[in-house]
C-alpha cells in the first residue's frame, strides 16, 4: 500500500486540479479522509483477522461495494459538504476508489479485492511500480525512506503535474471568457 499520506494527497490535488466552485473545501477535505478510510482495516491484525480474510487488509474496504457506501454517505451529507447530492456521493466514491486502486500498484502484499462481495479475489494492476508501504513502526527504516522515493516518482510528481495542468488551463479559460 502506498502511505495514508500519499492516498490523501492523491484527493486534495484532484480536487485543486477541479478547482473550489466544482470541488468545495469541505469536499476536499471529506474527500483526503475517505482515500484513507481504507486502511482502518488495519484493526483486523489487532482482532485476528487473517490478511488474506475478506475482511482483512485490503479486502473488503477496498471494494468498489465499500467505495460506493461512501459515496452514498457523502450523498446523504451533502448539505455539509457544501455540494450537490450527485457531487459530493460521486467526489467521495472516486476518493474512496482511488486508494484501492494505488494499491493495486503497489510491489507487495495479496492485492486488493475491488470487486467484493462478488469475488473475494485479490486483484492486482498488470504494473505494480510503487513500492510497498510497510505497515506500523517499520515505516520509520531503510524500506520506509525507499517507499517515501517511491511515491515521489510515480505518485507525488504526476499528481502534481496533472494537478498543476489542470489549474493552468482553467486560468486561461478563465482569462479568454474575461476578455
Amino acid at each position: 500500500m502506498p502511505t495514508i499520506v500519499s492516498h490523501a494527497f492523491v484527493a486534495l490535488a484532484a480536487g485543486a486540479a477541479a478547482g473550489r466552485t466544482r470541488v468545495p473545501p469541505r469536499l476536499w477535505l471529506a474527500g483526503a479522509a475517505a482515500a484513507v478510510v481504507p486502511d482502518l482495516d488495519v484493526v483486523a491484525f489487532a482482532l485476528g483477522i487473517d490478511y488474506a480474510d475478506a475482511f482483512g487488509h485490503r479486502g473488503a474496504s477496498h471494494s468498489l461495494a465499500f467505495a460506493g457506501v461512501l459515496g452514498l454517505l457523502g450523498a446523504l451529507t451533502h448539505r455539509g459538504l457544501r455540494a450537490t447530492p450527485w457531487r459530493a456521493g460521486l467526489w467521495i466514491f472516486a476518493c474512496t476508489a482511488s486508494h484501492a486502486l494505488l494499491d493495486a500498484f503497489t510491489n507487495g502484499g495479496l492485492g486488493v479485492a475491488l470487486a467484493w462481495p462478488w469475488s473475494d479475489v485479490r486483484m492486482f494492476a498488470p504494473w505494480r511500480p510503487i513500492q510497498v508501504s510497510p505497515i506500523g513502526a517499520g515505516f520509520f527504516s531503510a524500506r520506509g525512506w525507499a517507499v517515501l522515493r517511491s511515491e515521489l516518482v510515480w505518485i507525488w510528481l504526476p499528481t502534481l503535474l496533472l494537478a498543476s495542468g489542470a489549474t493552468a488551463l482553467r486560468g486561461r479559460r478563465r482569462n479568454a471568457a474575461a476578455r
